[in-house]
């Protein structure tokens, strides 16, 4: 699979995706650093999460999910209007979770107040 930021995502790669990540973060480019973090992930290393967190470390479905969750629709709900499982909709809410720093639905309409439009 070829990388977004530069040449294909190998091991040759990790350097460059080390320095788009601190460009970025510079920056404040949040969406662009999640990017590169993930891109860095697909090498084999692990990246810490320092300085991507909130709305704009979600991916698209997490957004997506949180929103409808924050709006008080349930699992199923959730998973029939995303055509995903149940069980996919639990998993997006136990991995957004801690990106915006909340422990239950309650606190998502509060950590969701400040996100953009698409």
């Amino acid at each position: 699979m070829d990388g977004v930021l530069g040449p294909p995502v190998t091991g040759r790669a990790r350097p460059t995706r080390r320095d788009a990540i601190e460009t970025f973060e510079r920056l404040g480019a949040r969406p662009w650093t999640a990017r590169a973090g993930n891109e860095l992930r697909a090498t084999g290393l692990s990246v810490g999460t320092a300085g991507v967190s909130g709305p704009a470390s979600l991916t698209p479905q997490q957004r997506e999910t949180a929103l409808l969750a924050a709006a008080g629709l349930t699992n199923k709900q959730i998973a029939e209007r995303l055509f995903l499982s149940p069980r996919t909709v639990a998993a997006h809410l136990r991995q957004l979770f801690p990106k915006l720093g909340v422990v239950s639905r309650a606190a998502l309409r509060d950590a969701l107040a400040d996100l953009p439009p698409d």
